[in-house]
């Protein structure tokens, strides 16, 4: 709280100001912070350049925004290709399984297709459950996390522009892993799927 000195000692007469304030002109602070220094012998530590320190504090919080939008894309990327592996590993997985429905007079075509929407339908049942999970994670961290930490909490607001970013990233993952497994089938004959049960029982 600023207080006007004049005001300050009408008031309470015993107390005598330990901090001045002075608004005035940048370019006017550098020649009275020299004066000032020179004359009553100050450190530099004893006169703050408000102007300075505000500049400071917006480095600060431009770096910790910089750092934060990193960390988001690291855990987006990471995210993206955890959804790849798992997709192409299940793809993998269900070629082998194409092989009864191939011997039993079932078109590549018809098994490309099938094998694809397998995929398809798996990524997008996984963004079904996994977009309100993470927003009734966000809620839960701002609403009942912060609040019991810190006693407040910020408003909590949702923005389609990410959400679309991760979408796309969601049909690029799925995509690249649906290709390979395409590919595979394409170039495959029934013999070549039939030996995934060479050594089952």
């Amino acid at each position: 709280m600023l207080v006007n000195s004049s005001h300050l000692l009408a008031h309470w007469p015993t107390l005598s100001p330990a901090r001045f304030n002075l608004r005035m002109a940048p370019e006017d602070v550098a020649p009275l912070v020299r004066d000032v220094q020179h004359a009553f012998a100050l450190e530099d530590s004893r006169i703050v350049d408000q102007q300075q320190l505000k500049g400071y504090s917006s480095q600060v919080f431009e770096r910790t925004f910089a750092a934060t939008a990193a960390l988001n894309s690291l855990t987006l990327g990471v995210a993206g290709v955890a959804l790849f592996i798992s997709l192409l590993t299940q793809s993998q997985s269900r070629l082998g399984q194409l092989a009864p429905l191939w011997a039993l007079g079932v078109t590549r075509r018809q098994l490309m297709l099938l094998n694809l929407a397998q995929t398809w339908l798996l990524a997008l049942l996984t963004l079904v459950l996994a977009l309100p999970l993470g927003l009734l994670l966000a809620w839960c961290l701002d609403a009942v996390i912060n609040v019991q930490a810190f006693g407040w909490r910020l408003p909590l607001q949702v923005f389609p522009w990410q959400l679309a970013q991760l979408l796309g990233l969601a049909m690029l993952a799925t995509s690249l892993a649906s290709a390979w497994p395409l590919w595979q089938l394409y170039r495959s004959r029934p013999a070549d799927l039939l030996r995934t049960f060479a050594h089952e029982d």
